[in-house]
């Protein structure tokens, strides 16, 4: 059989496209013809998704809660494509735990290596949605991300994500040892002091200098925004130090790197992305487990924080 002639794109089958592409996983135009048995070319797809740009342009810029107990920086790195050439792009996600525990994207960047310009700019963007005061930001060792954090909001404490700060550091150790290192580390991260984590870090550090000199230095370096952590119970812990809050987000963004080696351009891996946050966080209906006590804890942690008061 011949190739099926393909119809004029008519009015109505635009609006089609563009609501399943904001409620559904189709993001290409072979998606649309296997589901509806209508041809559309992978430009008439892009096109019809710029209606959506406006509609980001919104959602980035709308208002936000005055306070959130913690937030979350993290980076997902994309293939793009720019005149004729594929680069490594890094989409930073921020996500947010509001005073009911549940999660919320705030926003979503896209670019390379930043500076602490950058960050304060994009922090200070969060003061002018409404953002007051921020308990705890987790970041990955992201350049600048200190300065900016004191500049724009000085009572926040910097927590450097501990799993990222564990997978740098086995990056550095041989695999027929890397389950014991890792073991060894929880000893200083799951310490019950930071005084403890230091015996830890010392223990660890000495154990290990000979065979791997190199896999401990960020740890005494970043001490600083490694040990606020040790502050707070093991529940709030929890909350800071594991990925279950964000890794349900990046699985879903992993999942276009999957469906497309190589974005167009930047602005369309910020379609796909849009796309892809508004359906998962579709699934965000609960709080966190245990978010009453956690915040409880905070309560007394941070006393008349976590209302902030009028300007």
């Amino acid at each position: 059989m011949g190739r099926r002639k393909r119809e004029p794109m008519s009015e109505g089958k635009r609006n089609i496209i563009a609501g399943l592409l904001q409620e559904y996983d189709i993001k290409t135009a072979k998606d649309i013809e296997d589901i509806y048995g209508f041809e559309v070319s992978d430009g008439m797809v892009s096109d019809i998704t710029d209606r959506l740009l406006p509609q980001i342009e919104e959602w980035q810029n709308r208002p936000l809660d005055e306070v959130y107990p913690v937030v979350f920086i993290d980076a997902v790195h994309f293939s793009v494509r720019d005149n004729g050439q594929i680069k490594k792009l890094a989409a930073y996600v921020i996500l947010a735990v509001s005073l009911t525990g549940h999660k919320e994207v705030l926003s979503i960047y896209i670019g390379e290596n930043k500076s602490a310009k950058y960050w304060l700019g994009v922090l200070n963007e969060l003061k002018n949605r409404g953002v007051k005061d921020i308990l705890v930001i987790c970041a990955d060792g992201l350049s600048g991300m200190k300065e900016a954090v004191a500049a724009a909001y000085p009572q926040t404490e910097l927590q450097r994500c501990i799993v990222h700060q564990v997978r740098n550091t086995l990056k550095y150790v041989g695999e027929k040892n890397k389950k014991e290192f890792a073991n060894d580390l929880k000893t200083i991260y799951q310490a019950p002091s930071e005084k403890a984590a230091l015996e830890q870090l010392e223990r660890v550090t000495e154990k290990w200098e000979k065979d791997y000199p190199n896999a401990m230095k960020s740890w005494h370096t970043n001490w600083d925004v490694i040990s606020p952590i040790f502050k707070f119970s093991a529940q709030v812990r929890k909350v800071i130090y594991t990925t279950n809050a964000i890794e349900s987000l990046n699985s879903g963004y992993r999942r276009l790197n999957k469906q497309r080696s190589v974005f167009p351009s930047d602005t369309a891996l910020l379609k796909a992305l849009y796309l892809a946050t508004h359906e998962i966080a579709k699934k965000w209906t609960m709080p966190l487990r245990n978010w009453g006590r956690v915040l409880g804890k905070l309560e007394i942690m941070y006393p008349d924080r976590l209302t902030a008061e009028e300007t």
